[in-house]
């Protein structure tokens, strides 16, 4: 990047990105909740519906319910993900905005 011009540019895009990304960053927070909640219903009506003891009824319900629990768990990866991504963007924003800021200084400079 060299030019104000494209500064300005990749900022915008920037900002672009991390503006849709605040939407899939709830729709993955939303996503993420709702299976929280499916896991612990499925684990709940698991250990409802299992036979014998306890120690047997909970190890049944988290077997039965296992894979509402790794829909959990992918929905929480891809929301970190997201996050993650957010984080990036914000990195990325300030290290365009400090090549601004060289780049004014330069031309002050050469003034």
């Amino acid at each position: 990047m060299n030019t104000l011009t494209e500064i300005i540019q990749e900022l915008h895009h920037i900002a672009d990105e991390a503006q849709r990304g605040v939407k899939f960053l709830y729709d993955a927070e939303v996503k993420m909740v709702d299976a929280e909640a499916a896991a612990d219903k499925a684990l709940q009506l698991a250990f409802i519906n299992a036979q014998g003891t306890v120690a047997d009824r909970s190890a049944i319900s988290r077997l039965q319910s296992s894979d509402a629990r790794l829909a959990a768990d992918l929905a929480k990866a891809e929301y970190n993900r997201i996050k993650m991504k957010l984080k990036q963007l914000e990195l990325a924003q300030m290290s365009v905005q400090t090549q601004s800021r060289l780049l004014e200084t330069e031309l002050r400079v050469l003034k």
